[in-house]
C-alpha cells in the first residue's frame, strides 16, 4: 500500500487537488497574463486544457465590471491573502458565469509578482439569491397589499357600526347594514383565498368525484354575476356547446371556484363591452372528456411582458393595478393550481386595451342522471322547524361570536346553554343532556381539544353527543386535527346561518334516525349470538368471558378509527380497518354488522365516496355501539 509520504512525494496530491479538483486554478502575473490554469476550465467554462495560457485574465471579464475589478485587484496586491471576490467570466459559448476567487499573493513569500487564484462557480448561488430576493420583494408587496385589503373592509365595518349607533333613519340603517355585510363578504373572500393557497401548498386539498350538471352550474354563475355586470353596463353571456351540455363526474365546487375567480377578474378589469364564458369539448374518448372553458373579456388587457408572471403568487400586472383595483394577487395562482391538480392546463392571451382570454382544459368522466349528487341539506330543505326544541351547548369565549350564534339558534327555536370556556362546558355536559355541542377551539382555562377529550371520557351515553368544532383555523390539517381530537365535524368561522343550519340538520337527522331505531330495537340478547364462540371454545365460560371483555375494551378505538378514516376519505385505511374488525364481528355473532362489514370493505377497496358508503359506515358503527351496550349488560 502506498504510504502517505510517497503519495505526496510522487505529486499525486498535487494532481488530485490542483489538476483534477473541481475548482478552477489560475496562476496570473500582476499584469493579468494567464501563466497556468488547470483542466477544470473545460467542465465549468467550456475551454480546452491550456487553451487560455498566454491570454489576459481581464479580457474575459464582463466589460462593464473590468474597471471595478481592477481597483479590487490593485488592493489585493498589498495583501498576502484575499477571499470572496466575485466577478463574471466569459464562457466558451459566449455566456458569462459568476465566479468567486480566493487569492494567494506570491510576492509576499516567494518574491514573485503574481497570484494563485482559486475560483469557484457560484452561478447557481447567485441565481438562488436573486430568486430569494425576488420572492422576498413579492412577499413584502403581498403583505403590504393584504394589510390594505384587510384593513379596508374592517375600517368600513367599524365606520358603519359607529353610524348605526347614532340613531339613523330606517333607510340609513338598511344602507349601513348592507355596507357592513358587503365589507364582511369581501373580508371572507380574502381569508378564503389565503386558506385555499395554504391547503394547496400543503398538499391537503381534496377533490370530490360526484355528478353535476354543467348547464346548471354555468347558469347559476350567470345569475350570480348578472346584477354586477348590469350595473357596469357589461353584457355577460354563456355559450355551452351541445356536446358539452351533459352530466359529468368531478368536483363542481372547484370548477365553480375557478370560474368565479376568472369572471370576477374579468368584471374588475372590464369597463365596457362584454364578458363571455364558452364551454366546448376539446377531446372525447369514450366516456373521458376534455372540457375547454374560455372566459373572454374586452377589458384593459395585460402587457406581454407580464403574461409569464400573471399566475405567480402575490403577483399582479404592476403596482399601479394593485393600487387602482385592489386584490391580493392570489386569485389566478389558486386558479392555475386548481386546474393543474385536476390534470388540466391553463393559458392566457391578451392585448392591452382590447381584452383577455383565459382558457383552461380539465378532464371529466361522463356521468348519468343517477350520478347527480343530491345533498340532504340543500337550501331547498332549509326548514328550521326541524330544529325546534333542539338542545344545544354553545361553547365560545368571544362575546360577539357567542351573541351571534346564540341569536341565530334562538330564532330557530333551539334551547341554548352557553359556556365561555372548556372547563365550564365539561361541567355543563356532566349535569345536563344536550343534543349537540358547538365547541370553540382556542379558549382560556381549557381549550376545545381538552374539553372534548374530557367529555369523551365520560360514561355512556354522554360521550355520544355530536361535538362540532367552531374554528377560525380552517385548513385541511386543522379540520383533520379536530376529527382526530374526538370531534364529529367542523364549521369554519366566519359562518353564515345557512352554514350553521346545514351542519345541525345533518346531526338532527341522525338523532331522529337514532330515536326511530331505538324504538324498533329488539331485546338485548338479539344484538349478538355467542353460539359460534361457545362452539370453538367448547363452552369454556372463562374463555368466553375473556373474549367478550377484550372485545368491549377494544371496540371504542376500532369505531373511532373507522370514523376517522371515512372523514379523511382514506379508503385504503378504511378497507384495512374493516378487514381487521371482521373476525371479531364473526366471533361475537353480530349478524347485522357481519353483513355490513363485507359491503363496506368492498366499497372502500373500490374507493367509492358515495352517500351509500357514508350511511353504511354510520349504521355499522351504530350497530357496534348497540352490541357493545348489550354485551356490557350481558
Amino acid at each position: 500500500m502506498t504510504s502517505l509520504k510517497n503519495y505526496v512525494k510522487k505529486g499525486q496530491f498535487y494532481k488530485a487537488v490542483v489538476e483534477d479538483g473541481s475548482d478552477i486554478i489560475f496562476i496570473i502575473d500582476y499584469d493579468g497574463q494567464i501563466l497556468y490554469h488547470n483542466s477544470s476550465v473545460k467542465d465549468t467554462l467550456g475551454y480546452k486544457p491550456k487553451s487560455l495560457v498566454g491570454s489576459n485574465f481581464f479580457s474575459f471579464l464582463l466589460p462593464s465590471t473590468v474597471s471595478t475589478f481592477k481597483k479590487t485587484y490593485s488592493k489585493i496586491k498589498r495583501k498576502l491573502y484575499q477571499e470572496g471576490v466575485e466577478f463574471q467570466f466569459l464562457c466558451r459559448d459566449g455566456s458569462y458565469k459568476y465566479l468567486e476567487l480566493n487569492s494567494i499573493n506570491l510576492k509576499q513569500k516567494e518574491k514573485i509578482e503574481g497570484f494563485i487564484l482559486d475560483c469557484r462557480d457560484i452561478t447557481q448561488r447567485k441565481k438562488d439569491a436573486e430568486e430569494l430576493q425576488r420572492a422576498q420583494k413579492a412577499k413584502e408587496h403581498f403583505l403590504a397589499n393584504i394589510s390594505h385589503e384587510i384593513r379596508t373592509p374592517i375600517n368600513g365595518i367599524a365606520g358603519m357600526a359607529t353610524l348605526l349607533g347614532q340613531k339613523p333613519s330606517e333607510a340609513e340603517q338598511t344602507m349601513y347594514l348592507g355596507a357592513i355585510k358587503s365589507a364582511a363578504d369581501n373580508l371572507k373572500v380574502i381569508i378564503n383565498d389565503i386558506l385555499d393557497l395554504a391547503s394547496i401548498d400543503s398538499g391537503k386539498l381534496k377533490f370530490e368525484q360526484i355528478g353535476f350538471n354543467l348547464n346548471d352550474l354555468l347558469q347559476s354563475l350567470i345569475g350570480t354575476f348578472g346584477h354586477q355586470a348590469k350595473e357596469k353596463k357589461i353584457f355577460l353571456s354563456c355559450d355551452l356547446d351541445k356536446s358539452a351540455n351533459q352530466i359529468f363526474i368531478g368536483d363542481p365546487v372547484r370548477l365553480n371556484q375557478i370560474l368565479i375567480n376568472l369572471i370576477s377578474n374579468a368584471l374588475k378589469f372590464t369597463h365596457s363591452g362584454y364578458i363571455q364564458i364558452k364551454c366546448t369539448v376539446d377531446k372525447n374518448e369514450k366516456k373521458k372528456y376534455q372540457l375547454r372553458f374560455d372566459v373572454i373579456d374586452t377589458g384593459i388587457g395585460i402587457p406581454k411582458d407580464k403574461l409569464k408572471t400573471i399566475f405567480e403568487s402575490f403577483s399582479q400586472a404592476d403596482a399601479s393595478i394593485t393600487r387602482k383595483y385592489g386584490g391580493t394577487g392570489l386569485g389566478l395562482t389558486i386558479v392555475k393550481q386548481l386546474v393543474e391538480l385536476q390534470g388540466g392546463t391553463i393559458t392566457v392571451t391578451s392585448e392591452v386595451d382590447k381584452g383577455s382570454v383565459f382558457s383552461f382544459i380539465v378532464p371529466y368522466q361522463k356521468g348519468g342522471i343517477k350520478s347527480i349528487h343530491k345533498s340532504s341539506y340543500s337550501s331547498e330543505n332549509f326548514n328550521t322547524k326541524k330544529l325546534i326544541g333542539l338542545s344545544i351547548l354553545l361553547v365560545e369565549d368571544n362575546d360577539i361570536n357567542r351573541l351571534y350564534a346564540s341569536s341565530i339558534l334562538k330564532t330557530w327555536g333551539c334551547n341554548i346553554e352557553t359556556a365561555e370556556n372548556g372547563f365550564v362546558a365539561v361541567e355543563q355536559v356532566k349535569n345536563n343532556t344536550f343534543d349537540v355541542v358547538l365547541m370553540d377551539i382556542q379558549m382560556p382555562v381549557m381549550d376545545g381539544f381538552e374539553a372534548t377529550k374530557t367529555i369523551r371520557s365520560f360514561a355512556k351515553p354522554k360521550n355520544k353527543i355530536p361535538i362540532i368544532a367552531l374554528t377560525a383555523n380552517a385548513t385541511r390539517s386543522d379540520v383533520d386535527k379536530c376529527i382526530a381530537g374526538g370531534m364529529d365535524d367542523c364549521i369554519a368561522k366566519p359562518f353564515t346561518p345557512d352554514d350553521l343550519f346545514k351542519i345541525l340538520n345533518r346531526y338532527i337527522s341522525r338523532k331522529v334516525k337514532n330515536q326511530q331505531q331505538t324504538e324498533e330495537k329488539k331485546p338485548i340478547t338479539s344484538a349478538f349470538d355467542l353460539s359460534y364462540l361457545k362452539t370453538i371454545s367448547n363452552n369454556n365460560e372463562s374463555f368466553i368471558k375473556e373474549m367478550i371483555v377484550t372485545f368491549i375494551e377494544t371496540l371504542p378505538n376500532s369505531i373511532k378509527e373507522i370514523q376517522l378514516t371515512l372523514n379523511q376519505k382514506n379508503f385504503d385505511a378504511l378497507a384495512r380497518a374493516m378487514h381487521k374488525i371482521k373476525p371479531s364481528v364473526t366471533l361475537m355473532g353480530l349478524q347485522k354488522a357481519k353483513i355490513m362489514v363485507n359491503e363496506i370493505e368492498v366499497l372502500a377497496i373500490l374507493k367509492k365516496p358515495t352517500d351509500q358508503l357514508n350511511q353504511l359506515v354510520y349504521d355499522f358503527c351504530l350497530s357496534l355501539e348497540e352490541s357493545l351496550e348489550s354485551l356490557s349488560k350481558f
